[in-house]
């Protein structure tokens, strides 16, 4: 049976446990200076776009390494825009992929090429879906095959200074907030917490109906939860299942995202017996990564279901979430972009 690289996974269960666990104090001392040199060259490498786009972009971001939830907070944002009479688009820089240049997504593409994430959000048929490396460029080429797209919606890029923006949302973890809140390598942070006062929103992932206030640095803020009904099968998205069908059952779960804990956690809370398989975040799946004779039912994520149902698994379940927003946050950023694109 196959695994994850155990070099790359030790090292990022290592870095987690130090940035959200509060381990390894002794290394965080000595990597503090390295902090100071990536918060040094980072603020000199920044620079404030002189790239122009005809229509108005949304950043999606967040300001940790890892995953936030982005991807459901951008779904849900270009759905609501919809509703809103917008023709959105999307664009990625395709992480995972190898895609280069620009280029548009479709629910059949190649994960591997051209990103998890990016096929995953093609799949909803919410807005047309491009990636590449240079965000300004999909952008443009973008708007070139979709003429009828008025607003952008870029998921991930707030640290990609060349991307104009007109709305800025920064999505945090509620469970794990800002780590120790120190820069990398030291902490999880790619800017510092002071960057938050410049964004438009702070969104957190939480299932709590309060979260810590700290994590808003007192600025205004909402709560996105993530919401699931059916379980689907790999190989027959017609077929599905309720979401309790798993009761008391022993299953092996695997999940290759940014904080897998949440999701098997999660499982745990619905009655499932779950046995973990956590593999890096965007982890290039094969066949040998799972036993060849499989006695149980498998459960993943929908983002880890887009590169498995290319393998041939067919005992396979994946749970789609969906991001539910705060109205104000809709409205908030209906109204942000009315006024930026009146006024250019």
């Amino acid at each position: 049976m196959g695994s994850p690289d155990p070099v790359r996974s030790y090292f990022e269960r290592w870095f987690q446990a130090l940035w959200f666990e509060g381990h390894h104090r002794w290394a965080y001392f000595f990597l503090l200076p390295l902090s100071g040199l990536y918060g040094f060259f980072s603020s000199r490498c920044s620079r404030t776009s002189v790239d122009t786009l005809p229509v108005p972009v949304v950043v999606v971001g967040n300001l940790t390494v890892g995953g936030t939830g982005k991807t459901p907070c951008t779904l849900a944002l270009t759905a609501a825009l919809r509703e809103l009479g917008w023709h959105p688009g999307i664009i990625s820089r395709g992480y995972g992929g190898y895609q280069r240049v620009p280029a548009a997504v479709l629910p059949a593409s190649d994960p591997a090429q051209l990103g998890d994430e990016p096929v995953l959000m093609a799949g909803r048929n919410l807005a047309p879906v491009w990636v590449g490396r240079r965000r300004v460029q999909v952008a443009q080429a973008l708007l070139r095959a979709h003429p009828e797209v008025d607003v952008l919606l870029s998921d991930d890029g707030l640290q990609h200074r060349a991307l104009p923006r007109q709305v800025e949302c920064v999505v945090v973890d509620g469970a794990r907030g800002w780590g120790n809140g120190a820069l990398l390598p030291a902490g999880p942070l790619r800017e510092s917490l002071s960057r938050l006062a410049t964004v438009d929103a702070v969104v957190v992932n939480c299932a709590s109906e309060t979260p810590p206030m700290s994590l808003f640095s007192g600025m205004a803020g909402s709560v996105m939860s993530l919401e699931s009904s059916s379980w689907i099968s790999l190989q027959d998205p017609n077929q599905t299942l309720p979401r309790d069908h798993f009761y008391g059952q022993s299953c092996l779960v695997l999940a290759g995202i940014g904080h897998p804990e949440r999701f098997f956690g999660q499982l745990e809370r619905w009655g499932i017996v779950v046995e973990r398989r956590p593999f890096p975040d965007h982890h290039p799946y094969r066949r040998e990564d799972l036993p060849a004779h499989l006695d149980k039912p498998v459960l993943m994520t929908e983002k880890d279901a887009i590169k498995w149902r290319r393998l041939g698994l067919t005992q396979g379940w994946y749970l789609p979430v969906d991001a539910h927003l705060e109205p104000a946050l809709i409205q908030r950023v209906d109204t942000l972009l009315r006024t930026k694109d009146s006024h250019g």
